[in-house]
């Protein structure tokens, strides 16, 4: 046997012992590979069954939330002022957005109204996951959504709030946010009562975003309850567009008026300027929101004469008719107070009736310091007026113990005291129920069910002033301008320079009218503020009254009271300029 024969056969034999080795190791190696593979399959299946079960569910598994109707928000009479509307929402998972071509983005954008660029700076948000790319479509854009048949969005039913009469109830109503939950006025007040609960769905869903299962029952949602305000929406239409004409009209940096039921205490109608309408809010600023009626204080000047007045009555210490000597310079504290007109000496009535400050002030300083306050603060002045309104203000009195004379002697006519409009016509409601004072609300009492008020002054007494409070509408007096045809009235103007900058402003005042009618038997109270009124018709009987007239006629009418003396002939009704009344 050659030499290469030889090495062949080795070869042969060396390749016959190592064969089995090979085999093993093979088998060795693939069942080790099928050990691991078993291991992990018990272990994932096993220990991590829940987590992978967590993890499958969030690709495939939703939870879906069935929104709430919202309450309805209704006038006294059930005229719409809040109601919910259905709308679709897209969502939109970005994971699957990403890869849509350039002609899908341009057909989405078109749709939505939006640039592809806008489309794509919302897609690529960084940290987002589910988004949603709009919340308020219309039923033609959804079907078109629905035609594109698109990956990665889902269309979903919810509800967006609507203001049928826009700004005309914006400061009583308020408005909601983008997922429908209440953010001012009624709207907050009540959201609880309003909201209602929301139902869910537990659904599978495909790659393309498609409901293929229910996982589990649907639970319903449950309906918000609706809600029945105080406000009559007819009257809050001519309250608002007659606050309104005069606002533009006398340039005033804003203005509010309010409407009460002296009876009840229900508020028939408010509203304040600037105004805003809640539908369209992409320009809204504070400015706008600010109910001017409940949150803003501001010194009131001559409308807190009247309280001064009762008080001393009450006590016996005069009469309508007392002389109180009025002469020209009175000083107090260092502080010398004046009238616009000088008078010697006036009556009691007399005082009111031209809105005397000299003799505002002899009055006040017939009571203790304590007197003084205890009759501001009974008539809820320096307290909440508790309507459940958000944001209402308790205006500012002073503490009785520290009010110095000459503190006193400016309070009487309303200069050191800050109150809001709410607080003032809730404080007239003394003089027009005979000296009870009727809970304040927002929503429409049941007739059948009595509500108890508080007493701050005999009947008498407050029929004295009311009847003293007519002077001022009539010849002679401030208000000539807020008389009615065929009706008494008895109100109080009010003219008060503002404090600006550590000191009051010699050109920027507040004008204010409070009045009710009809006089002999009263039903309504209307107030009437405007923050820094521009021209010459700054007094609150220039201003203010006209408003009050208005408003205060369109009540008379709407709720069909009669009138309580006749209509004068044509001359009577002739315009008079009142006398100026001092600020």
């Amino acid at each position: 046997m050659n030499h290469a024969a030889r090495n062949r056969a080795s070869r042969q034999i060396l390749q016959m012992h190592l064969a089995p080795w090979r085999t093993w190791l093979v088998a060795g190696v693939l069942g080790l590979w099928a050990v691991l593979l078993i291991g992990r399959a018990l272990y994932l299946q096993g220990l991590q069954h829940s987590f992978l079960q967590d993890k499958g569910d969030e690709i495939a598994a939703r939870r879906l939330t069935i929104p709430a109707y919202r309450g309805m928000i209704l006038d006294r009479d059930g005229r719409p002022l809040a109601i919910s509307r259905p709308v679709e929402t897209l969502w939109g998972w970005p994971d699957k957005i990403d890869h849509y071509d350039a002609q899908q983005l341009a057909h989405l954008a078109a749709v939505l109204g939006l640039p592809v660029q806008e489309l794509k700076r919302r897609i690529q948000t960084p940290g987002r996951g589910i988004l949603s790319l709009d919340r308020d479509l219309d039923p033609k854009q959804a079907a078109r959504i629905t035609e594109l048949n698109l990956p990665g969005l889902q269309l979903q039913r919810e509800f967006r709030r609507y203001y049928p009469d826009g700004s005309v109830a914006a400061h009583v109503v308020g408005f909601t946010n983008v997922d429908d939950v209440g953010q001012d006025g009624i709207e907050l007040a009540y959201n609880d009562w309003l909201e209602g609960k929301p139902g869910a769905r537990h659904v599978i869903r495909d790659r393309r975003g498609r409901i293929v299962a229910e996982l589990s029952p649907e639970r319903d949602a449950r309906q918000g309850g609706n809600l029945t305000l105080s406000i009559d929406l007819k009257l809050q239409y001519i309250a608002h567009k007659a606050l309104k004409e005069a606002f533009e009209t006398s340039h005033a940096e804003d203005a509010g008026i309010v409407v009460l039921d002296a009876r009840t205490g229900e508020i028939l109608a408010m509203s304040s300027m600037p105004d805003y309408d809640p539908n369209h809010r992409a320009n809204l600023n504070p400015r706008m929101v600010r109910n001017r009626v409940l949150t803003d204080n501001y010194e009131p000047g001559s409308v807190m004469k009247p309280f001064t007045v009762a008080d001393v009555m009450q006590r016996g210490l005069v009469t309508p008719d007392t002389v109180i000597d009025t002469a020209p310079g009175y000083a107090v504290g260092g502080k010398v107070i004046r009238d616009d007109e000088d008078f010697p000496e006036q009556t009691v009535t007399q005082i009111l009736q031209r809105s005397s400050n000299i003799g505002a002030v002899h009055l006040a300083m017939m009571l203790s310091s304590q007197q003084f306050i205890d009759n501001f603060r009974s008539v809820g002045f320096g307290e909440y007026p508790d309507t459940g309104f958000p944001g209402e203000s308790d205006g500012y009195l002073h503490p009785w113990r520290t009010l110095r004379p000459v503190d006193q002697a400016t309070e009487a006519y309303g200069y050191g005291v800050s109150v809001t409009l709410m607080q003032l016509a809730r404080a007239y409601m003394a003089f027009a129920n005979n000296g009870v004072i009727m809970p304040l609300t927002f929503l429409k009492r049941d007739p059948a069910e009595p509500v108890q008020g508080v007493r701050v002054y005999p009947a008498r007494i407050a029929e004295e002033v009311r009847q003293m409070l007519m002077t001022v509408t009539q010849d002679g007096g401030t208000a000539v301008r807020a008389d009615i045809p065929g009706y008494t009235v008895a109100g109080k103007t009010g003219t008060a320079h503002k404090w600006i900058n550590g000191r009051y402003a010699e050109n920027q005042y507040y004008a204010t009218f409070v009045g009710m009618a009809p006089a002999t038997r009263p039903r309504f109270i209307v107030a009437v503020m405007f923050n820094d009124p521009k021209g010459p018709n700054y007094y609150g009987g220039l201003v203010a009254a006209p408003v009050f007239a208005q408003v205060m006629a369109a009540a008379l009418r709407e709720f069909n009271v009669a009138p309580d003396e006749p209509m004068p002939p044509p001359a009577v009704l002739t315009q008079k300029s009142p006398p100026r009344e001092p600020a």
